[in-house]
């Protein structure tokens, strides 16, 4: 995703902009909006159950039946629960459509931000909060996207169903989507879900570039590095050291580049966006990207696009990075110890144990152990962007944002859609909302969004599922 929202220098001008969207539910929405981001849904501290039973109390007040809620908890952790809503269809016959967002969020520490990272504030045209992207705007908008169908009176062809789920951020925990897709298939059962993944792009200047539409994603895997040591008095240091090994290790990972690969996601980018970049005038830029698309190899074109751009590098090919260390057990010993996360991020159709070999290749010293820790879920092939599925976001993306290309994209996150695609439901990223090259800070400081980009996104959701929900 990509964010910081340039909205002009006038107040007025923000206004006009602002009103161009705005509908009498917007300061419902900003309600809901509000609740869920304050809510804390932290691993180490916070409730996803808590924020799950504030959304079915807000369905509740629109007129949905405790029937069509389904709240859903693992007794073992009864703070990582979520919520199923259904608002049901007209055609029996039509097979549902499933609205998935995580609204867990990742560890932020207040004295480390600005703001309070759990209270929502509002200033210069953007929200800033932990959650106010990643993922509780779109969790925000399918829930307000159901309220305001449900008070309209309308009834979709196909029944939509929305899972707010938990566990999407933090390796190990409980995941709501892979308990649904392996325990309660039936309640979240659909012809294809949409998920969090992709969105518009804005450039450093403020203008919109390019709609994504996630066309499968790489799967995050960690690995443990471990040098285990007699260890020693640091008065008689020895060339054997635990952290050393570590060390060099790592130092070998970060100089290792796995092979480039393209996908159809991938190649569907790359061709549309070398258009738009030969129109800006970069076309040492675009004929990279040709060079690419017709030989994946050109390490000259793949080091240009890779030094320009860390999301086109990271698009390209499987990518693994330290996240995590911890060595030694005092400050006059030597360590006995030293251990590392190294974070991956895999190309669909490679496999963990390819990647843990290719690291162990690439340390070249047996005194590293390179180890596979939980594997969160299968490496699906993405899903066939389909003219019936495609065909919407184009037309919808022309309304609201005239000459904007819609471009399908690989993404080389995670997401919880691995679960779904994993059990046979494909799972787009689709969001609608704009955000610049810094992604709105997700997983960082001070994270934000756009207040005018959130009120589209949340616009253009709401047509959208309508469109798809009355499809054939």
């Amino acid at each position: 995703m990509k964010s910081h929202v340039v909205l002009g220098t006038a107040t007025a001008m923000l206004a006009v902009m602002h009103n161009a969207y705005a509908d009498p539910g917007e300061q419902q929405f900003r309600a809901l909006y509000k609740e869920l981001v304050e809510t804390n849904t932290t691993l180490s501290s916070g409730s996803c159950t808590l924020a799950a039973e504030r959304i079915a109390t807000r369905l509740k007040a629109a007129g949905f039946a405790d029937a069509d809620l389904h709240p859903f908890a693992d007794p073992a952790h009864p703070k990582e629960g979520g919520l199923v809503a259904i608002l049901p269809g007209s055609d029996p016959r039509a097979k549902a459509i499933l609205l998935l967002a995580h609204i867990d969020v990742v560890e932020a520490k207040r004295e480390d931000w600005a703001r309070d990272p759990f209270t929502l504030i509002e200033e210069d045209g953007k929200f800033y909060a932990r959650g106010a992207v990643d993922d509780k705007a779109q969790a925000a908008i399918w829930a307000d996207t159901l309220i305001r169908y449900k008070q309209e009176g309308y009834r979709p062809r196909h029944t939509l169903k929305m899972a707010l789920t938990c566990g999407e951020e933090t390796s190990g925990a409980f995941n709501g989507a892979q308990w649904l897709s392996q325990n309660r298939r039936e309640l979240i059962d659909a012809a294809y879900a949409l998920n969090e993944g992709a969105g518009g792009e804005y450039n450093a200047a403020g203008k919109r570039v390019v709609m994504d539409v996630q066309a499968g994603e790489k799967v995050s895997q960690n690995f443990r590095l471990e040098v285990t040591n007699p260890g020693g008095h640091s008065s008689r240091p020895q060339k054997d050291n635990a952290i050393y090994h570590l060390a060099g290790a790592l130092k070998q990972i970060e100089a290792h580049r796995f092979p480039v690969q393209l996908a159809d996601g991938s190649r569907g980018y790359l061709q549309g966006m070398s258009k738009i970049q030969a129109a800006a005038g970069h076309k040492d830029v675009a004929a990279a990207m040709l060079a690419v698309l017709k030989n994946p190899a050109d390490a000259k074109a793949v080091q240009l696009l890779s030094d320009r751009d860390s999301s086109w590098a990271a698009m390209l090919r499987t990518t693994c990075v330290a996240t995590m260390l911890d060595a030694g057990h005092a400050t006059n010993a030597l360590p006995q110890r030293a251990r590392a996360n190294v974070n991956c991020r895999i190309f669909p159709g490679v496999t963990q144990e390819e990647v843990r070999t290719a690291l162990v290749m690439a340390i070249a010293d047996p005194a590293v152990k390179v180890e596979t820790l939980e594997i969160r879920g299968p490496n699906s092939a993405p899903p066939p962007l389909t003219k019936a599925f495609m065909e919407p976001v184009e037309k919808l993306t022309e309304k609201m944002w005239p000459g904007v290309p819609v471009l399908p994209i690989l993404q080389s996150g995670a997401t919880d859609g691995q679960f779904l695609n994993g059990v046979g439901i494909p799972t787009y990223g689709v969001s609608g909302i704009f955000l610049t090259p810094d992604l709105g800070n997700i997983h960082g400081l001070n994270e934000y969004i756009g207040v005018r980009s959130l009120m589209e996104g949340r616009e253009f959701l709401y047509q959208l599922v309508k469109i798809y929900s009355d499809q054939n």
